[in-house]
């Protein structure tokens, strides 16, 4: 296949299509590890809450463990005080040999399958988190560390596996943030957000980019926070990346150093900003919408984190959250405070119906290099659902309208592929009949799991759909409109009057 040459110019760059394969692949697993993932450690909580009620110190007791060495630097934090009480007055960087006993014990192909199995298309891994830890032998040293990397190759080892699986392999790397290069602590949103490395980072972050793909060939380059250097480093990098990797993608986090972060970069500027951001949270229920990342010259998707919307994107998008509320492994999340496969499968298939997919984090201990079971437990019912029902989630898109209800209360979403519309009821359905509200359309109907007839009923404004069986059984049940004609499907005359609620299957 020919592909063209990618200048390092925003025409160039913005010419570069979404490939299909991220379209169609809807499901990925994130994988953050790293020395963190040892003591794994973090009070647990929602970062939204934390925010709320504790900001001047949020980035400190907040409930994401990969912060651990942030936070332990503040010794009134409930990390700082597990830290003393286990590991006395170790510093951080004591944890890069008992991380790499862990790694020992690691299995990458082990890991690929569980990620295959349980449904998911690509795989991101952290290559390199704010601590600064690189996953991989890189031949770029750090001045601060120098030995702050992995001698056995993790990332390569990982890429193999994923790989030899039929899966898509992509990489995250902090660009913003480095606390080998700037270790002062970040308490509030703004320390965090504006505490990216001057000096030789910007040099640094570049050739390290630049080393994964020349070494991985990622086929998804996933920043975080922002870009250290200016524009035209950018642009020259995100070149160099589509030349080597034509059908790869790039995510949103890239906003690249502009003379406003020199200005935020003092603290009495940011504290002004922090004064206005504590506002906005306070009077927003929204956060992480409140929190997006600000638009920037060129992405080929979005990754808001925890983030619902209420209607269709017209841009890629990718729901990015973990299974509990860390990202990292964190020992006091218990079953109970994970969410429940229900809540991760609903969140799932709302972000499908509105044009997105969904990377589900899990975060390995750090000791033995193990998935914690409650993960697995919830990765393995992904699995188990998108084998019966994976036909309305992979190559699908969104159709016309995201959402419907049904008359006792069960939401539903939709998703379309070529002549045919899914129709996902979120719940368990009682009974042989279940209405959907102010819908109507004509097709030959099925349910997905089983492939028995569904009638399809018009009563006014609504359709009732009435099975062979009862559905108390199924859960988060698919039915298949299919229109011979690709096009045939009618609305009814009161959907018709009104919003754009309802249309052909193509």
């Amino acid at each position: 296949m020919n592909h063209k040459n990618y200048e390092p110019t925003r025409e160039s760059l913005n010419g570069h299509p979404l490939p299909q394969w991220f379209d169609e692949a809807k499901f990925g697993i994130f994988i953050h590890w790293g020395p963190y993932s040892v003591p794994g450690f973090a009070p647990v909580g929602n970062f939204a809450d934390t925010l709320k009620t504790d900001y001047e110190r949020a980035m400190l007791v907040y409930p994401y463990a990969e912060g651990y060495w942030n936070a332990i630097k503040d010794q009134t934090t409930p990390s700082a005080r597990y830290h003393q009480a286990v590991y006395g007055s170790m510093p951080y960087q004591g944890f890069k040999p008992l991380f790499m006993d862990g790694v020992k014990q690691w299995d990458p192909i082990a890991w690929a399958k569980i990620f295959r199995n349980a449904g998911a298309k690509y795989v991101v891994i952290v290559s390199k988190h704010h601590d600064g830890f690189c996953l991989w032998p890189t031949k770029v040293t750090n001045p601060h560390e120098p030995h702050w990397f992995s001698e056995r190759d993790i990332i390569g080892e990982l890429a193999d596996a994923v790989r030899s699986e039929g899966l898509r392999f992509g990489i995250y790397y902090s660009g913003g943030i480095d606390w080998t290069f700037r270790r002062r602590i970040s308490r509030t949103f703004m320390d965090y957000s504006f505490s990216t490395p001057g000096g030789g980072y910007a040099v640094y972050a570049d050739a390290q980019i630049r080393e994964l793909i020349s070494r991985y060939r990622p086929d998804i380059l996933w920043n975080d926070i922002c870009w250290p250097g200016n524009e035209d480093s950018l642009f020259r990098l995100f070149a160099y990346y589509y030349n080597a990797v034509p059908e790869g993608v790039v995510n949103d986090r890239w906003k690249h150093s502009t003379s406003a972060n020199k200005l935020l970069s003092l603290k009495p500027v940011r504290a002004v900003m922090d004064m206005m951001i504590k506002r906005m949270i306070m009077n927003n229920p929204d956060i992480h919408s409140a929190l997006a990342q600000p638009a920037i010259s060129h992405s080929d998707f979005s990754t808001p984190e925890y983030t619902k919307y209420k209607e269709i994107q017209p841009g890629k998008w990718e729901m990015t959250r973990g299974i509990g509320h860390s990202f990292g492994y964190n020992r006091n999340e218990q079953d109970a405070d994970y969410s429940s496969f229900e809540t991760l499968l609903y969140d799932f298939i709302d972000a499908l119906s509105k044009n997105g997919n969904l990377l589900l984090n899990v975060g390995p201990r750090g000791e033995d290099a193990q998935i914690p079971p409650e993960q697995l437990s919830r990765l393995s019912k992904f699995g188990d659902w998108l084998q019966r029902n994976g036909e309305a989630v992979y190559g699908t898109r969104p159709w016309i309208r995201a959402e419907a209800e049904t008359e006792t209360g069960e939401t539903i979403r939709f998703t379309r592929k070529d002549n045919r519309l899914y129709l996902i009821i979120l719940g368990r359905p009682n009974g042989i009949t279940v209405k959907v509200k102010e819908f109507f359309c004509e097709g030959t109907a099925n349910l997905l799991t089983d492939g028995s007839p569904v009638q399809l009923k018009r009563e006014g404004e609504d359709m009732s759909l009435i099975f062979k069986h009862r559905l108390e059984h199924i859960f988060v049940p698919v039915i298949i409109i299919e229109d011979e004609h690709d096009g045939g499907m009618k609305r009814s005359p009161a959907v018709a009057e009104g919003a754009d609620l309802a249309g052909s299957v193509g």
